[in-house]
């Protein structure tokens, strides 16, 4: 296993080479007199977050929660499916095309049917949100599930058991390890997906934010927005990163400094 206090150097270079990069970004700005309304300095962006601090934390909420919820529907409908997939060679022949279709529709062409569907509320947000992220959790699961090795397999032929014991006590432990690096992508992507509903319609949010400050030019306001997008989607990738090293142990065990 990594040794604390190699991690937490790890964690200190990272967190320096942001410092670094807003620092360059704050000089070169100011040596070139950059204006605002092109690129705004990281201090104005500062300034700006500080100064709206509650009213940003109630937008970044709100996206949370979407973004949350879709990745959670995301979870549990891509595992479901590629179970299915996997215990069965007429579904599989029956959905995964449809599901693959389905992948390769602009996200955002469909996203207006959502709210005529669903309403302007949070509900076309999550949809939007699952329907980006459960893709990659379809195919890292099903991948994970075909993983087990062939003498397990047999192994399990021989011994007899119940199927239900063998998939949860070898199938899904065997096709962890693929479902948590599935999980660590849709995240992301679910974030994506609760912004891209709200671009489309929606009176709270970041997507909000972004798309009302674009009509009026403001943008330092932007750039705040995608500040707190960028520590919300670091946040969520830190805590999904910190579940698979807890839920699968071994692997870091294995695979050593």
């Amino acid at each position: 296993m990594i040794r604390p206090g190699r991690s937490a150097m790890h964690g200190l270079a990272g967190i320096g080479s942001v410092v670094l990069f807003l620092a360059l970004w704050e000089l070169l700005g100011r040596a070139l007199h950059v204006k605002p309304i092109m690129l705004p300095l990281p201090s104005q962006v500062a300034v700006e977050l500080a100064g709206d601090a509650g009213w940003y934390a109630g937008q970044a909420a709100y996206t949370l929660m979407t973004t949350l919820a879709g990745f959670a529907l995301s979870v549990a409908g891509g595992v479901a499916i590629a179970v299915l997939l996997v215990g069965s060679r007429w579904f599989e022949s029956v959905l995964y095309p449809l599901i693959v279709a389905l992948n390769s529709v602009p996200k955002v062409a469909v996203a207006p049917l959502f709210v005529i569907w669903l309403g302007t509320g949070a509900e076309p947000k999550i949809a939007i949100a699952f329907l980006i992220a459960v893709f990659a959790i379809i195919v890292d699961t099903v991948h994970g599930l075909r993983s087990v090795p062939q003498d397990v397999l047999d192994l399990g032929r021989v011994l007899k058991g119940r199927r239900r014991d063998f998939f949860f006590k070898v199938r899904l432990p065997c096709a962890l390890p693929s479902i948590l690096a599935g999980m660590k992508v849709a995240i992301s992507l679910a974030l994506v997906g609760a912004i891209v509903g709200e671009f489309v319609s929606s009176q709270s949010g970041l997507g909000y934010v972004i798309m009302t400050a674009q009509g009026t030019f403001d943008t330092v306001r932007v750039f705040a927005a995608l500040f707190v997008l960028a520590l919300i989607g670091l946040a969520l990738f830190g805590a999904v990163a910190w579940m698979e090293r807890k839920a699968t142990p071994w692997r870091q065990a294995r695979e050593g400094p």
